[in-house]
């Protein structure tokens, strides 16, 4: 089997009706880089819809010329064309035949090219795909817009095993003894049956160790066939969030044809592992009890849009493991394959989610959040026909991924009113916000009777099952008051609640044989609490791990800022806060404490130089802390219902100190001043750590093609410096691919060069070569140049 990914590709945004013919001349289109988002190329503009973050869609047209030549030898092969995701409705040609269409935009897909090849007049196969993303508020977050994942056309012998056809299931796994079973499911293109000799190596990526289990099997003409191998393992190597240990599953095929004897080779990376999720005593991995310390991720990079390189995601991941967090939690949708392959590596346990909406849509904001009236675009009319082969698509692509623990098939499908209804609504109370208009909290026995979720999660759940019975079926639940009274939790191998703590002792008792998780939570020490001192939950996922594009409140916000990572990556107040909590490693972190713009007291990290007294808080994790202002210690008190340390100080204070103590020595410190004026820029290209970097070159992840640059800003000490100015971004011998700050409100146009610094930080991505030189450049500060980028 060989792989070739097209990654050039001639674009305009314009609907160009014919241009799904071969012979179009494309000649004046522009080239871009697939993956590719056009929406983030565009200008911000509040008559687009606040839901997806004020970025326009529209339709473009995509083509690639492709020479047959660069896919060796096809004659006789099979051949498919594969499209990882495309954001939205797309139409695809080859050679101008029509191959289909996909509506989804999240959805992996593929279309059978041997035929189509075989009738090429010359050495060129011309690709066209139509995007059609004109519903603007089809979402209430952002998904980009175009050919947003990778493309690849794979080809492959007439012999094979079929896309996605080979599962390593884990039956039983622990230090001594685990037992496998790995299915295939080949195909035979040939007119006449053949004798296939199957041979499985897993080999570790750790260790070099090798397994190997074969067996024969014939499959018929124009058939297909399944054939299953048992493998067991002595003191094998598990996968688990503290040791990522994965393995290669190689699979030869061999067969003789006319006398000749012929070889199809595939491989996939796996891991070896036992989940299982308790009623009473939680998660477990490997017969070893382990809490969820997860987080909710949508896929934008801000600047980037959707189109965002795996090196970008392992900064992030990475900053989430620092932190503590061993789980994420795919919101709403199937993400890109990079993504997962990361979580794999690097050992983060993941519910791969597929829908936010089934046959009925959601309200869509497109004035600002709960501003009405709303819209009701989106994928809820493409449900009722393409919902089985969207969440077939999405299990069958991934469930040889190690990491993936549960598969959800819905997101707050039970939101009150929303657009499902109950006359139960008039004696219990949700989550309809205050500000709504009255006809929206009331019962109307005209919208969707909302026992009908019931019958469509039940048909979820079968298939799911059937794709894949070795994982259970969750779903993240709104509305569990009436839910759990409507059969829609019964079928269901692990229970989510939204926001619902407070349900979790006497709901436990109502179902005692369902294991419990909190699928999305607040960032409250109350809300981990709930996990810590209830064994039975497995586990929490915070809203959310990183800030994003989308469900904004209003122009000019843009996004939601509901993240520990801000949109550029930056770790904010609230990330130091949770690694006190999630992580084993000491902390010690100061911050004050000041309203935000929500009237909130919320942490910020700035020591005040007038007005009144300054409250302090202390995140500590390892030891005892002790807290010095202007070198004077301060009495601390632990604040039970926020979880942190709290002291007070004069205003006008310039420094303070926090030190961790731990028999008899200082295992952590940190310090806060008020800095002075800014005095330079410094710029350094993130590298990933050796360690992680080959962990993810083993699991087959390419991190090539975007370097990382975060510019900061410090006063004459060095110290960094909060300041916000516009900074300039210079590319010599290569390219900006975008500026990120991470202010939501700031809506500078993305394809711009310069962008305002925020908290005194901004990351620039470029695309870079070994001749790469990057300058920034500030008003009344010296530039700084970097080079060496590769």
């Amino acid at each position: 089997m060989s792989t070739l990914t097209i990654s050039r590709w001639s674009f305009t945004l314009a609907d160009e009706r014919e241009a799904w013919a071969k012979g179009y001349d494309d000649a004046s289109w522009r080239t871009v880089t697939v993956p590719h988002d056009w929406a983030v190329e565009q200008p911000f503009s509040s008559s687009h819809s606040s839901g997806t973050g004020y970025l326009p869609g529209g339709i473009g047209w995509y083509r690639a010329h492709v020479a047959l030549s660069e896919l060796g030898e096809a004659a006789r092969k099979h051949a498919r064309l594969v499209f990882h995701g495309v954001y939205k409705n797309a139409d695809v040609w080859a050679n101008g035949y029509h191959l289909g269409r996909r509506p989804s935009g999240h959805a992996e897909f593929s279309f059978d090219l041997t035929e189509i090849l075989s009738y090429a007049p010359d050495d060129e196969l011309v690709i066209s795909v139509r995007v059609d993303h004109t519903e603007i508020s089809d979402s209430r977050w952002y998904n980009g817009a175009g050919i947003t994942r990778s493309v690849d056309i794979i080809v492959d012998e007439p012999v094979r095993v079929v896309e996605h056809g080979t599962v390593l299931t884990t039956l039983a796994a622990n230090a001594e003894r685990a037992e496998t079973s790995i299915a295939h499911v080949l195909a035979n293109d040939t007119a006449g049956d053949v004798v296939v000799r199957v041979r499985d190596e897993l080999r570790s990526l750790s260790t070099g160790r090798v397994h190997v289990v074969e067996t024969e099997a014939v499959v018929g003409a124009h058939g297909g066939t399944e054939v299953v191998l048992d493998l067991g393992l002595d003191e094998p190597e598990l996968w688990s969030d503290d040791a990522p240990l994965l393995h290669r599953l190689t699979t030869r095929l061999l067969w003789s044809e006319e006398g000749r004897e012929r070889v199809a080779e595939h491989a996939l990376t796996t891991g070896i592992r036992s989940i299982a999720f308790e009623p009473d005593t939680g998660f477990f991995v490997n017969g070893r009890p382990r809490t969820l310390k997860g987080v909710c991720l949508h896929e934008d990079a801000g600047t980037l849009g959707t189109a965002v390189p795996a090196g970008v995601w392992l900064r992030r991941l990475l900053k989430l493991k620092d932190m503590g967090a061993n789980a994420v939690r795919m919101a709403h949708n199937s993400h890109a394959p990079e993504l997962y392959a990361l979580c794999d590596a690097l050992g983060l346990y993941v519910i791969d989610e597929a829908f936010d909406e089934w046959e009925n849509p959601k309200n869509k904001w497109w004035q600002g959040h709960n501003v009405y009236p709303p819209r009701h675009e989106g994928y809820a009319k493409d449900f009722p026909e393409w919902h089985e082969r969207d969440l077939v698509a999405l299990v069958r692509a991934h469930r040889h991924h190690p990491s993936i623990i549960s598969w959800s098939i819905g997101n707050e499908v039970d939101y009150p009113n929303d657009p499902y209804a109950s006359p139960l609504f008039d004696e219990m109370t949700g989550n309809n916000d205050a500000n709504k208009p009255a006809e929206e909290r009331r019962y109307d026995p005209d919208r969707p009777d909302i026992r009908r979720l019931t019958t469509i999660a039940r048909r979820l759940g079968r298939i799911v099952a059937r794709e894949d019975p070795s994982r259970p079926v969750t779903l993240a639940a709104a509305f569990p008051e009436l839910s759990s009274r409507t059969g829609l939790l019964d079928e269901l191998g692990v229970v989510g609640y939204n926001y619902k703590e407070h349900l979790y002792e006497d709901d436990h008792r109502r179902f005692p044989d369902k294991p419990f998780i909190g699928s999305e939570n607040g960032h409250g020490y109350r809300e981990w609490r709930a996990v810590t001192d209830n064994e039975y939950i497995s586990g929490q996922f915070l809203w959310t791990g990183i800030d994003y594009l989308g469900e904004a409140h209003g122009w000019p916000i843009h996004g939601s800022g509901a993240g520990l990572l801000t949109l550029a990556g930056f770790e904010k107040p609230g990330w130091h806060l949770r690694r006190s909590w999630w992580s084993d490693e000491p902390t010690a972190y100061l911050a004050t404490l000041a309203d935000d713009e929500y009237g909130h007291r919320s942490l910020r990290r700035m020591l005040p130089s007038s007005g009144e007294p300054i409250e302090i808080a202390c995140a500590v994790a390892g030891g005892d802390p002790r807290l010095s202002c202007d070198g004077t210690e301060l009495p601390l008190e632990f604040d039970e219902e926020r979880g942190y340390w709290r002291a007070s100080a004069a205003s006008g204070s310039s420094l303070l100190s926090l030190e961790v103590w731990s028999d008899g020595e200082m295992v952590a410190s940190d310090e806060l001043a008020c800095p002075g004026a800014a005095t330079g820029l410094v710029a350094t290209v993130w590298r990933a750590p050796e360690e992680a970097k080959l962990a993810v070159e083993a699991a087959g992840i390419r991190l090539g093609g975007c370097v990382q640059i975060e510019c900061t800003l410090r006063d004459a000490s060095g110290a960094a410096v909060s300041d916000e100015v516009p900074v300039t971004v210079e590319v010599a011998d290569g390219s900006l691919r975008g500026i990120e700050n991470g202010d939501l409100a700031d809506v500078t146009a993305y394809s711009s060069p310069t962008r305002r610094s925020h908290d005194g930080r901004l990351i620039a991505y470029v695309d870079a070569n070994s001749e790469t030189t990057v300058t920034f450049a500030a008003r009344g500060l010296p530039p700084v140049s970097v080079r060496d980028l590769e």
